[in-house]
C-alpha cells in the first residue's frame, strides 16, 4: 500500500449542495418558501466543528470518473484500462478540512430546478453556498499497487480539471469546483489498513 500526501488548491469557486432534511429542519409556522431557504442555507454546506469540510467521497468519486474519462490502458493487459483500479483500490479516509468557518461562507442566489434537474418546468429561488477559493491536505490510500505514481497524478490532474466536485462542477456541465494538485508526496507503506 502506498500513501499519496497531496495539497489540493482551488482553481474557480466551489459550491455544496449538502441535502437538507425537511425533519430535522423544519418550516416554521407562516413561513415562506423563500424565508426558509434563507433561514437555513448554511445547512447545505458539509462541516466539522464548524469549518467547512469536503466529503471525502466527492473527492474519491472525481479521481474514479477521471479514470473512467481516460480510460488508460494498463501496459501489457490488452486493452484493460485502470478504472476498476481507482474505483476499489483508492480510499480517503476522513473529509479534508479546508480551515474555512461555516459561518464565514457567503451565498449566491440563485433561479434553479424546484426537483435539481435539469430541464425542469418548475424553478425557485435558492440559496446556495459559494466558497471562492479553498485549499485542503488530502491522504490519498492506494490499495491497488497496479497504480503508479504516473498515472495517479495524471488522473489526479484531470479530475480537478474535467470532473471537479460539487455543485455545478464540469462533469455535470458547470464550471465550480476545478482544483489543482500543487504539491505531492509518495509514501510506501508495508502494512495494510
Amino acid at each position: 500500500m502506498s500513501i499519496v500526501r497531496t495539497a489540493l488548491e482551488s482553481l474557480a469557486p466551489y459550491s455544496q449542495s449538502r441535502i437538507i432534511d425537511p425533519l430535522e429542519h423544519p418550516k416554521k409556522e407562516k413561513e415562506g418558501s423563500d424565508d426558509y431557504d434563507a433561514r437555513i442555507w448554511r445547512e447545505r454546506i458539509h462541516q466539522r466543528d464548524g469549518e467547512v469540510v469536503i466529503p471525502a467521497m466527492a473527492l474519491k468519486n472525481a479521481l474514479s470518473e477521471a479514470a473512467k474519462y481516460l480510460s488508460i490502458q494498463i501496459q501489457g493487459k490488452g486493452k484493460a484500462t485502470y478504472t476498476k483500479h481507482f474505483e476499489a483500490g483508492v480510499l480517503i479516509l476522513d473529509d479534508p478540512r479546508t480551515g474555512i468557518q461555516a459561518d464565514a461562507v457567503g451565498a449566491e442566489r440563485l433561479y434553479l430546478n424546484a426537483d435539481g434537474r435539469r430541464g425542469g418546468s418548475t424553478r425557485v429561488w435558492r440559496r446556495m453556498p459559494r466558497i471562492d477559493s479553498w485549499r485542503a491536505d488530502v491522504d490519498w490510500h492506494i490499495l491497488d499497487p497496479i497504480i503508479t505514481q504516473e498515472v495517479f497524478l495524471r488522473t489526479l490532474r484531470e479530475a480537478g480539471n474535467l470532473i471537479g466536485i460539487g455543485r455545478w462542477r464540469p462533469r455535470n456541465n458547470g464550471i465550480y469546483g476545478r482544483f489543482h494538485c500543487t504539491s505531492h508526496s509518495w509514501v510506501q507503506q508495508d502494512e495494510t489498513i
